[in-house]
């Protein structure tokens, strides 16, 4: 979880604009506006349906779209110190201008699809313990016709923005539905240069008459763009330079097709698989992956190695054989099954750590440069490319100079999955390694790449 507060600076809107965010690829709106389709807004206070994705509402209505907004909480603790305004009072008020906002941006004309809301009333600031009534709400908005889920980015470092991105996600996988994913506060904590997520996303035009729409819809959340009272305690929460992210004449969204998953699923649906079959891929009894196994360690260009990682370590078949190079082995994986099958095969090294964490977000806690070899093996495609980006990030982060990285991977169709074997290797062409080893052949590919700065040995 990002640390940060509204008072801070924040990172400047001409900085996004000079890396390019206005100019990223366009959504596909025919996959989800039209006569046909639904879209379910959620959003975790009054405000952020409307800075996120009121361009996206606007149009969607224009285009015959049935747009039904959930709200979770009424926003009741925006100004926790205010000596004019209860949380009562503050909850009333914004939930009246959620009605206002939302009525600016329902289109005048004719053919334009119906536009509904309703209000949770969950509390402020404690969205991950409400999971159930969200999910009750999300299910009964969804249960007709071909709907996308809208909802905040689940990385966006609010506590409830997250909460709720998170469920959205693993709701959209269980139920088939596309997800558009909206970042609010990512715009402030976030830096184009380090966070290089935002660069795997796509963008919603908006023409002037959706762009008055929601320049009057924000300003309809008056009490949150503007003071309570003259008391310092009542000053705007939403301050003039954070405002500028959402006066683009783009939307920006995170877009998951039906069908297709990423790392929000990764622990519930390994974890199923390992329970359904202990050994799912047969490391154990495959040739196949016996011989795939001694290429590997046969292309470590080192006989030992200090600090090692090992990225998606299943069930410890490869791990045990690292242990035996390694003065130091954290083995990780999302699945707690996995991890359970493992421990007993590691069971004597003391020198392995196994590790439950959800990649690329759950990253270790190990020191900038403090790993002499990274394996990633197997996992790169049960990532999105957002998702894969920040984990060769980490990666070259955690690297000691010298440092290999070791990627190898099936180069087959890898059904449900946004990404192949071959675009795993080749999304870690940028990251500026030397290519020690390259081994291809019609299964897989192994790659050994080094960090500058080291010596062999």
């Amino acid at each position: 979880m990002v640390s940060f507060t509204h008072l801070e600076p924040g990172t400047e809107e001409t900085l996004w604009l000079a890396a390019g965010v206005t100019k990223l690829p366009a959504l596909p709106m025919d996959c989800f506006a039209g006569a046909a389709h639904s879209l379910v807004v959620l959003s975790a206070h009054p405000d952020d349906e409307t800075l996120g994705a009121a361009g996206l509402i606007h149009q969607a209505l224009r285009a015959g779209t049935a747009v039904h907004v959930i709200v979770a909480t009424a926003g009741e603790a925006s100004h926790p110190d205010s000596p004019t305004h209860s949380p009562e009072r503050l909850a009333g008020i914004r939930v009246a201008e959620l009605a206002q906002a939302l009525g600016e941006l329902t289109p005048d004309s004719p053919g334009a699809g119906t536009l509904t809301f309703e209000t949770l009333g969950l509390p402020d600031g404690s969205l991950a313990s409400h999971s159930r009534q969200i999910q009750s709400a999300i299910r009964k908005a969804t249960a007709k016709g071909r709907t996308t889920l809208v909802a905040p980015y689940r990385r966006d470092g609010h506590t409830d923005h997250d909460a709720l991105g998170a469920l959205a996600a693993s709701l959209a996988d269980e139920l088939g539905h596309g997800l558009l994913e909206y970042p609010i506060w990512y715009w402030h904590w976030a830096t184009p240069e380090r966070d290089t997520e935002w660069e795997h996303w796509g963008s919603l035009a908006m023409d002037a008459d959706t762009t008055r729409a929601k320049t009057r819809a924000t300003e309809s959340h008056r009490s949150q763009v503007a003071p309570l009272s003259d008391a310092p305690q009542d000053a705007p929460l939403l301050q003039d330079s954070f405002l500028q992210h959402f006066r683009r004449t783009i939307e920006t969204f995170r877009f998951t097709p039906p069908g297709y998953r990423d790392s929000a699923t990764a622990s519930a649906t390994f974890d199923g698989l390992y329970e359904r079959r202990p050994d799912p891929w047969d490391y154990l009894g495959s040739a196949y992956e016996r011989r795939k196994r001694a290429i590997t360690l046969a292309s470590l260009p080192r006989s030992r190695y200090g600090a090692v990682i090992e990225l998606g370590c299943s069930i410890g078949v490869l791990s045990r054989d690292l242990a035996q190079r390694a003065d130091t082995l954290l083995a990780v994986d999302a699945s707690r099954v996995a991890l359970e099958s493992a421990a007993p095969r590691l069971a004597g090294f003391n020198h392995v750590v196994l590790s439950q964490a959800v990649l690329p977000h759950e990253w270790p806690d190990v020191m900038p440069g403090s790993q002499d070899l990274v394996v990633v093996s197997e996992i790169g495609y049960f990532l999105a490319a957002d998702e894969l980006d920040l984990l060769y990030a980490r990666c070259l982060e955690a690297l000691s100079a010298g440092g290999h990285l070791l990627l190898c991977h099936w180069l087959h169709p890898v059904s449900g999955w946004p990404m192949d074997g071959a675009q795993v290797h080749a999304a870690a062409q940028g990251l500026g390694l030397a290519t020690k080893v390259l081994h291809r052949e019609t299964d897989f590919v192994l790659e050994v790449l080094e960090k500058a700065g080291g010596n062999d040995g």
